[in-house]
């Protein structure tokens, strides 16, 4: 039999230093990409949220001004309240006005109520929601 001659014996048991450095830094970048989406969704969640109070706040000033007579004063043309806002929200965060237009001939049976509700959150924003009222 032939003897293959000497041979490198190499111990390949477990990994190096450089592997678990390199492994270590490749899963600390995948955590803080992973860790940067929780702000962001939590920004659009909160936005998302103000947008449905604000839709909120609009839609029950419409079903309370659709229950009202038609020669009641909250109805009559202009804004309302004249000047300023109404503060709505436990902090005020939230504003709101309405304005009523009397419709022209042939629509004079009908008056156009339009509700905006504003607020700050990255900026200005607002929702209108409109309606309108029949004699």
């Amino acid at each position: 039999m032939r003897n293959p001659g000497p041979r490198a014996i190499h111990d390949e048991r477990g990994s190096t230093l450089i592997e678990l450095m390199i492994a270590l830094v490749m899963l600390t970048v995948g955590i803080l990409a992973v860790g940067q989406l929780f702000p962001a969704g939590s920004r659009s969640q909160l936005q998302a949220r103000m947008t449905t109070s604000g839709n909120y706040y609009a839609q029950e000033q419409l079903e309370k001004l659709a229950g009202s007579a038609w020669t009641d004063a909250s109805l009559t043309a202009g804004r309302h309240p004249a000047s300023g806002f109404e503060a709505l929200g436990s902090s005020g965060q939230w504003r709101r006005f309405y304005q009523v237009e009397a419709m022209a001939a042939p629509l004079g049976n009908l008056k156009k109520v339009t509700v905006t509700v504003q607020w700050v959150y990255l900026g200005n924003r607002s929702v209108t929601s409109t309606t309108y009222v029949r004699r």
